[in-house]
């Protein structure tokens, strides 16, 4: 795991692999922004030759060079900021600090000469440099190991306020790597029981409980949505509860993940390309899980409950089948017409125990619905639910620097759902069908402030890595609960 600390050195001074600088996109050409300290005669040359290396410092771009005589590091590494008229935004602070320290994959150490001025520029930079220096590691041998040491170089590295940042920053990286390694791991070794095994491995020695429901006890507590999705698998369901209780908390908030470990569609089988991805199909339930344990390492001042809705979708011997009749927790009858709707079955159940405990809030996350990646592409999460938390995800979002985008829930397309046999079916108009998604999750919510996440593209990149993001598991929507729990803190 990569460390990064703060440093008030002079970082033409530090004698390091790499020191990392950040150029803007301007229409005047490439711009340095370049810390003080930096020797004017090298100044001169890196700008000099920056038409000549073709650098324009566009987002995502990195480009290395001879450090020369007057720095002690090996090379400069300039990395893109985009187009800035004045200062580098937060995000495009991180983006650039991840995509310069994922190029320093098999680096030992290296200096961030950043921009980092204020204690949100020092947190936004750590951030982004530890989300890009990440590798899963756990099948491949090959691949170099992520940068091991990172110095930021900043004038507050004594500040209190840039060092709660960093602390931030920290337990952020920490959260989205362990977030991205689940979602990464073959669903040969990850699977419901080893999910909940997981939950009780990183929780122990903080201050988060976890309880765990087996097959048995779903039975009892008539988890019927989830018993239904895993009952065609040899690998029972499970239901994880978790729950951070600070002393005087301000605000109870609970987090619901889809956690399909891997989803085959079920008897309403996937097409093979349509499986390739399937063992992401359980993202949300790792972003609860560290989200959960986010906030305790942070010590915010808010009870947190999440709740992972685990359950393998196979099509064995013992599947439910299309037209089956199944009842949730709360007593509702589902028609199952679709056994590749699952995700909303899991997550239904789990609402309900959530919302009965009577929490301020529930948000839920999953990569609930292809019509998701339809309408916004796999880069843009969207979020549906009752208005204020809706907007408050957005807002949200939008400081931590995640893509959200808010969508209705048409209530003429809740007749879409009306079945001659039960009380509501689990597919509806194809057309919206992530709309149609969300109004059936709405069903379970009772009156609480609730909003869904649908991050069934962001959560899982299969292109080319960005910014700092890799390929595979992105640990998309960890920043935003996260910040939807510290603005609870603050009210």
């Amino acid at each position: 795991m990569t460390d990064l600390n703060l440093s008030t050195k002079n970082p033409a001074r530090i004698s390091a692999d790499a020191l990392v600088l950040a150029v803007a996109q301007t229409d005047d050409g490439p711009r340095l922004f370049l810390p003080g300290q930096l020797p004017a005669k090298s100044v001169t040359r890196l700008a000099a030759v920056l038409p000549a290396l073709g650098v324009t410092g566009k987002a995502d771009e990195v480009v290395r060079v001879p450090a020369g005589d007057e720095v002690a590091a090996t090379i400069v590494v300039l990395t893109g900021v985009g187009s800035v008229t004045r200062e580098p935004t937060p995000e495009a602070l991180r983006r650039a600090a991840g995509a310069a320290t994922r190029s320093l994959a098999g680096t030992g150490d290296a200096v961030l000469a950043l921009p980092a001025e204020t204690a949100a520029q020092v947190g936004a930079v750590a951030e982004g440099a530890l989300l890009g220096a990440y590798r899963f590691d756990h099948y491949k041998s090959t691949d170099p190991a992520p940068v091991a040491r990172l110095e930021l170089a900043t004038p507050l590295a004594r500040d209190k306020e840039a060092k709660a940042a960093l602390a931030r920053a920290r337990a952020v990286g920490d959260g989205v790597r362990a977030t991205r390694d689940l979602v990464n791991a073959s669903p040969r070794h990850l699977y419901p029981e080893t999910f909940a095994d997981e939950a009780r491995a990183a929780a122990k020695g903080t201050k988060v409980k976890v309880t765990v429901l087996d097959e048995r006890e779903l039975a009892a507590g008539g988890y019927g949505g989830i018993l239904a999705v895993g009952q065609g698998s040899a690998r029972p369901p499970r239901l994880v509860k978790l729950v951070y209780s600070p002393a005087r908390p301000v605000a109870h908030y609970a987090l619901v993940g889809k956690g399909i470990t891997f989803d085959s569609g079920g008897l309403s089988l996937k097409p093979a390309k349509g499986m390739e991805a399937m063992k992401s199909d359980m993202a949300g339930a790792a972003t609860v899980l560290h989200t959960v344990l986010a906030a305790a390492a942070l010590e915010l001042p808010v009870k947190v409950t999440g709740w992972l809705a685990l359950a393998e979708n196979m099509p064995g011997g013992g599947a439910q089948r299309p037209s089956d009749v199944i009842t949730m927790r709360d007593g509702t009858t589902v028609e199952v017409l679709n056994t590749d709707a699952e995700g909303r079955l899991v997550l239904g159940d789990a609402l309900v125990a959530a919302c009965e405990e009577k929490p301020d809030a529930v948000l839920d996350i999953a990569t609930l619905t292809g019509a998701q990646v339809v309408a916004l592409g796999n880069r843009v999460a969207a979020v549906m639910g009752t208005e204020a938390m809706r907007d408050a995800v957005v807002a949200t979002a939008g400081e931590v620097g995640e893509q959200v985008w808010p969508m209705p829930l048409p209530e003429e397309l809740r007749e879409s759902m009306k079945t001659p046999v039960a009380d509501i079916a689990n597919m509806g108009d194809r057309f919206g069908g992530m709309l149609v998604a969300g109004l059936f999750l709405r069903e379970f919510v009772d009156e609480t402030p609730w909003a869904h996440l649908d991050v069934a593209g962001p959560a899982f990149n299969e292109s080319a890595p960005y910014g700092y993001t890799h390929k595979g598991g992105t640990g998309m929507g960890l920043r935003t609960l996260l910040g939807v729990l510290e603005a609870a803190a603050r009210r």
